[in-house]
Parts: C-alpha cells; sequence; structure tokens
C-alpha cells in the first residue's frame, strides 16, 4: 500500500485539505509515480488528483502573497507613524548607521565602532576582537 492510498486525506475534497495534508498527499502520489508501480486502471485518477492538489496550493500561495503584500506597507506604516521602530527608541543617523538612544558621539563614534570615541579599543589597536564592547 502507498502512502497516499493509506492517507485519509485522499477521498476528501481538496479545497477541505490543508495545506501539509495535501503536500503529503502529492508527495505520495509523485512516490507513486516515480517507484513505476501505478494501477493503469487509476493512473488518470492519481494524475487527475495531483493536478488539483497542484492548483489548490498554487492558488493559496498566490492569496498568501497577496495578503502578505497588502499587510507588510501598513505594518511599516504603522512603525512611520509610531516615531520610526518598534523597541527601545534607537534611531538611524542622517548617513544610515544605527544610534543608539542618547548616543552623543556622532557620526566618527558610528563609523570607527564607536569604541575609540569612548576610550574604547578601536579596529586598528589590536586589543580584541570586539572594539570598542569593554
Amino acid at each position: 500500500m502507498t502512502k497516499a492510498s493509506a492517507t485519509p486525506a485522499a477521498g476528501t475534497p481538496v479545497a477541505e485539505l490543508g495545506f501539509s495534508a495535501a503536500s503529503d498527499e502529492l508527495d505520495g502520489i509523485i512516490e507513486e509515480f516515480e517507484s513505476g508501480v501505478v494501477d493503469v486502471d487509476r493512473l488518470v485518477d492519481r494524475l487527475q488528483r495531483a493536478t488539483e492538489i497542484v492548483d489548490e496550493l498554487d492558488r493559496r500561495l498566490r492569496r498568501t502573497r497577496m495578503q502578505v503584500d497588502e499587510l507588510v506597507p501598513r505594518l511599516e506604516a504603522i512603525g512611520r507613524d509610531d516615531g520610526g521602530g518598534v523597541g527601545d527608541g534607537g534611531d538611524v543617523d542622517d548617513g544610515g548607521e544605527w544610534e543608539e538612544p542618547g548616543d552623543e558621539d556622532g557620526p566618527e563614534a558610528v563609523a570607527d565602532g564607536g569604541g575609540a570615541a569612548r576610550g574604547g579599543a578601536s579596529a586598528g589597536d589590536g586589543e580584541g576582537e570586539t572594539p570598542g564592547l569593554f
């Protein structure tokens, strides 16, 4: 008995299957075809079922993509309305570099990792792998 014929979903209308169940059934049908042991009397039925599953999964993926494309700009707009982001209030300076809240060192500190301007190690002084952390 193959995976597809042992699956209770095999007789369920494709539109009623969950994505995973439909995908699993499709995998079973593909295994059946690849094994070369396909009952000739069921060949067209199995091929038709595989086509229905592929069409349904494709439809769901396209619908999901459209929903994501619609929701992401809304989420981004909410972030802009709230002052630019979620979190601790950090911001991006005019040069595109991240600045922590209250960071008054300016762009020079950001460019060298912030360490040299605060008395920490800089990238060129050979003190450790992570400059400016200690």
